[in-house]
């Protein structure tokens, strides 16, 4: 199994070098020493952890979609000519960019701020957003 220092391990999970240390004071990750004598922690129990400790926001009320990959997250850039759009989403701490057509941007009510849900579906990026009043 590949391991990791406790810094990559940290930043792996989003939390301080002592937020690690402190977990595996608690057993909730083993940690053992390597040929350099660092302490180093398994890189698939980071990943067990990561995966249990993921807290995504929750999709908004009334949308459902076969696509399993969802990142719910606020749009922070927009860019569009007369025919095709680069949308930007921030989802936690992953930055997702869609090209769409300007149409789909404006029939969707987009706009930097809003709340979508980006659907990756094989190498397909589709925005999604709830009904609103108003939109077409």
């Amino acid at each position: 199994m590949p391991h990791m220092r406790i810094r990559e391990a940290a930043a792996y999970l989003g939390v301080s070098d002592d937020t690690v240390r402190r977990w595996i004071d608690r057993g909730l990750l083993g940690v053992r020493t390597d040929d350099s004598g660092r302490k180093v922690v398994d890189g698939y129990e980071v990943a067990m952890v990561a995966r249990e400790h993921a807290s995504p926001p929750g999709l908004p009320p009334g949308l459902r979609s076969s696509a399993r990959n969802r990142f719910v997250g606020l749009v922070t850039a927009i860019q569009a000519d007369t025919v095709m759009a680069q949308v930007e989403l921030q989802c936690g701490p992953f930055r997702v960019v869609s090209l769409m057509s300007s149409e789909a941007v404006r029939d969707l009510g987009l706009e930097p701020g809003s709340v979508a849900v980006a659907a990756i579906k094989s190498t397909n990026v589709v925005i999604e957003t709830e009904d609103r009043p108003g939109s077409a």
